[in-house]
C-alpha cells in the first residue's frame, strides 16, 4: 500500500537567479514596488502557517521515539500559534480569515504534497527548511506593510519556531544512520525550487521577465543564503 510518506512529486527546477558580481555592493529592494496588498499578504501567510502545523502534526504522529514526537509536536503548536496570530490581524481589519485564505488553497495544498518524503525524517527536514525559508520571506515583506501591521507580523513570524529542537532530532538521526545524510542533502536541494515558487507567487511583478528578475534577485539570494546556513547546521550540503 502506498503511504503518505512514500508519495513523491517530480522536482521543480530552481528559478534561475542572475549571477552577482563578486564584490558588488548589496542591493536593497524597494518593497513597495513588489508588495502584495495587505489582505492577500495576511491570507497567504496565515495559510502557510496552517500548512506548517498540518505537516508537523503528521510527522509527530509518525516520528520514532518520545523525544522526537514531543519536539515535533511542540513545533507544530508554535506554527499554529503563528497562524492564530495572523488570523487575529485579519479579524482586526474586519475581514473573514477563511475568505482571506481561500484564494491560496489550491496552491498551498499542492505545495504541501511536495513536502512528503520517503519517511518522517525527510518530511521533517522539508517542514524545517521550507518553513524557515518562508518565514524569512514574509518577515522581509512585512517591512513594506502599511501602518503598524508590519512590525507586529514581523515579530510574530520571527518568534520561536522550535527550530533548534528539530535540528537536534535530525542530527541524532544522522548520527545513528550516517547514510541518511546524503539522502537528506539531496532531498533538501529538491525542496528549494517549489518553496521559491510559493514565495514568488506573493509578489506583484510587472510581467517583464528581465526587469522582474533584477528587482527580486536580492531577495531570493538572501533566502537561499539562509537556507544554506540551515543545511550547514545539519552538516548537509545545500
Amino acid at each position: 500500500m502506498t503511504t503518505w510518506f512514500t508519495r513523491r512529486r517530480p522536482p521543480v527546477e530552481l528559478p534561475r537567479l542572475a549571477a552577482r558580481a563578486p564584490k558588488a555592493p548589496a542591493v536593497r529592494v524597494d518593497l513597495h514596488e513588489v508588495m502584495p496588498d495587505l489582505l492577500p499578504y495576511l491570507g497567504q501567510a496565515a495559510y502557510l502557517q496552517l500548512e506548517q502545523f498540518q505537516t508537523l502534526s503528521t510527522v509527530a504522529a509518525a516520528a520514532e521515539g518520545l523525544k522526537a514526537t514531543e519536539a515535533v509536536a511542540a513545533a507544530a503548536g508554535l506554527a499554529l500559534s503563528k497562524h492564530q496570530g495572523i488570523v487575529a490581524e485579519i479579524r482586526r481589519r474586519g475581514d473573514d480569515p477563511t475568505e482571506a485564505m481561500r484564494p491560496f488553497a489550491v496552491e498551498i495544498e499542492g505545495f504541501r504534497s511536495t513536502l512528503v518524503g520517503a519517511d518522517w525524517r525527510e518530511t521533517l527536514l522539508a517542514a524545517l527548511m521550507t518553513g524557515g525559508l518562508l518565514d524569512d520571506f514574509f518577515i522581509r515583506l512585512a517591512g513594506g506593510l502599511p501602518g503598524d501591521v508590519g512590525p507586529r507580523v514581523s515579530q510574530l513570524l520571527g518568534s520561536d519556531s522550535g527550530q533548534d529542537a528539530l535540528l537536534d532530532i535530525l542530527r541524532e538521526e544522522i548520527g545513528a544512520d550516517p547514510r541518511l545524510a546524503s539522502r537528506l542533502a539531496m532531498w533538501g536541494r529538491r525542496l528549494v525550487g517549489d518553496t521559491l515558487l510559493v514565495a514568488r507567487s506573493a509578489l506583484h511583478l510587472s510581467g517583464n521577465a528581465a526587469t522582474d528578475e533584477e528587482r527580486i534577485e536580492p531577495i531570493f539570494t538572501e533566502l537561499i543564503a539562509a537556507h544554506t546556513r540551515r543545511m550547514d547546521a545539519l552538516g548537509l550540503t545545500a
